[in-house]
């Protein structure tokens, strides 16, 4: 096999599963693993997957500090986040991860509607400030600066007394095979942690984070209650989720 075919099929490996174990794939193409190994690198650096201990998993979007984050708003998160803040009802215990897409569901809530929001994120705290009739909930803990959430032994305690109606996920990579997945460890079990507290858990589903994968899997694929994801997404981008029978809300 030439190496552009292996490459390709590389390629189409990680689309399909989400991950290459060097080894596994050695065996089934009878090469050595060295071959595999050395196709993964040069694949790496011409930015076509990621790397990892013995394999490979597709490219996660590059993400640059929470700062430069929040002050970017697209019309994307916007819309986003007004069709989530549409679906929290009044008297309802809504849990809202961090990241400036959750941020939009903030701004999107009515600023006299009675409802209690619970979250590990000083920063989606802050912008509850006026919200007069909603009480808000801040669980402390080991403050992760890159996503501003709390993590750890302290937040997970907290957490565990609390059943909120809805839990908005926040992730940096999603994948029909991988599922949910986000780049720190600690910060992916407090998320799972929280959706296995909560009776319905969502995703906000920003285009660059689909078909991706980061290394620390929050949650598999099904476990969600739904994706909340843009209109103008096309639909062959969609349809692996369709067929992985995840209800798709379109904003």
């Amino acid at each position: 096999m030439l190496t552009s075919q292996r490459k390709a099929l590389i390629l189409d490996i990680l689309r399909r599963d989400g991950q290459v174990i060097a080894k596994a794939l050695a065996d089934d193409l009878g090469l050595s693993e060295d071959t595999i190994r050395r196709d993964l690198r040069e694949m790496a650096g011409e930015k076509l997957l990621k790397r990892v201990h013995g394999g490979a998993l597709p490219l996660s979007p590059d993400l640059p500090d929470f700062s430069a984050r929040q002050s970017v708003s697209s019309d994307e998160k916007r819309r986003l986040g007004a069709h989530a803040a549409g679906m929290v009802r009044p008297g309802q215990t809504v849990f809202l991860d961090g990241g400036t897409t959750n941020a939009e569901i903030v701004r999107h809530l009515l600023k006299d509607l009675p409802v209690t929001i619970v979250t590990h994120s000083p920063t989606i705290a802050g912008e509850l400030e006026h919200h007069s009739a909603a009480d808000v909930i801040l669980i402390g803990g080991k403050l992760y600066k890159h996503s501003m959430v709390a993590t750890g032994a302290v937040a997970m305690a907290a957490i565990a007394s609390i059943r909120p109606d809805t839990f908005f996920l926040g992730v940096t990579a999603i994948h029909p095979a991988r599922g949910f997945s986000t780049g720190d460890f600690e910060e992916a079990a407090i998320k799972r942690h929280i959706a296995q507290c909560s009776a319905e858990t969502y995703v906000l589903a920003t285009r660059e984070k689909l078909n991706a994968a980061s290394p620390c899997q929050i949650l598999p694929m099904t476990s969600v209650s739904g994706l909340i994801v843009s209109s103008d997404i096309p639909e062959e981008s969609l349809a692996p989720y369709r067929d992985a029978e995840v209800p798709l809300l379109t904003a």
